[in-house]
């Protein structure tokens, strides 16, 4: 005999046929796949697609014309330095205004306030007051400092001056944001077995903040290696400055090739990918340990 089916008790909630879940998450989807998806995909197969030659044409002329490739490594010379310095000095003020004070929040507003500027408005500062006849350069001469020529624009120092005070803000907030989150006993409880300040930060900060770190490097290697508008306004882009954005403008609003441009932006686009790969990959080397170390 089959067995009988016994119909639900009754006031038993009954599963909907739906999941309400899904129309919370449907907008956030539907965005990622108007903004992110559909253009990533539409530029990969427009690099596909050269105005002559075979298939991989514009990728083969990008390494064979020397005016492209060194674009990479003009990049990675601007983006890297300022990364590792950023995240260095967000490291060490985080560390030291970790402690909730009366000047905690002052100091952290003022260290965020180029988050607010925009890179125009910031290479439009740095031109006035770093240029040549800039009020730096014044004020050294009128001081008897410093009586030659001072270039702090139109090169390489003033875009990777630019790419640090713009990327500073993001480094310091997210450095900031794990480093209170740590436990505070855990210190404190290392310092009643005898640990000094540097054995602290060492065995217990430095651990737990790992992920942060990589995380922040991450993002801030990202937002620089980008870098468009300092490079223009305050570098050389014909010369060091001529980073791999400016080289997809150029073939894109000068050369009207938008299948080389769209090859030069998804070899941007690798390059980035590796090198966040590559930091996720380093983390496992510095601590294999438990990153689990905040509030309760």
């Amino acid at each position: 005999m089959s067995a009988m089916t016994l119909p639900p008790p009754q006031g038993a909630a009954r599963r909907p046929p739906f999941d309400p879940a899904v129309m919370l998450v449907a907008p956030a989807a539907a965005l990622m796949v108007m903004f992110f998806v559909y253009p990533f995909a539409y530029g990969l197969l427009l690099s596909f697609q050269p105005q002559q030659g075979g298939v991989f044409e514009n990728y083969i002329h990008f390494f064979q014309t020397q005016d492209l490739w060194k674009t990479i490594g003009n990049t990675m010379q601007l983006a890297l330095p300022a990364t590792v310095i950023n995240i260095a000095c967000a490291l060490g003020i985080a560390y030291a205004t970790r402690s909730k004070g009366p000047y905690q929040r002052l100091l952290s507003t003022l260290l965020v306030v180029p988050l607010t500027l925009g890179t125009v408005l910031i290479a439009e500062g740095m031109l006035t007051y770093f240029g040549p006849q800039g009020w730096l350069a014044q004020s050294l001469r009128w001081l008897h400092l410093y009586e030659g020529s001072i270039r702090l624009t139109h090169n390489y120092w003033g875009v990777l001056i630019s790419l640090i005070i713009t990327g500073f803000p993001f480094a310091y907030l997210l450095i900031l944001s794990y480093i209170t989150g740590i436990d505070p006993a855990l210190p404190r409880a290392a310092a009643t077995l005898g640990a000094d300040g540097w054995n602290r930060f060492r065995h217990i900060y430095l651990p737990l903040l790992t992920p942060g770190l990589v995380m922040a490097f991450c993002l801030c290697f990202v937002q620089a290696f980008s870098v468009f508008p300092s490079a223009v306004l305050l570098g050389s882009p014909a010369g060091t400055t001529r980073v791999i954005a400016i080289a997809a403008y150029e073939a894109a609003f000068e050369q009207y090739d938008y299948s080389l441009a769209s090859a030069v932006a998804m070899i941007m686009g690798l390059v980035q990918l590796a090198i966040v790969v590559a930091a996720l990959g380093l983390r496992s080397f510095f601590y294999r340990g438990p990153v689990a170390g905040g509030k309760g």
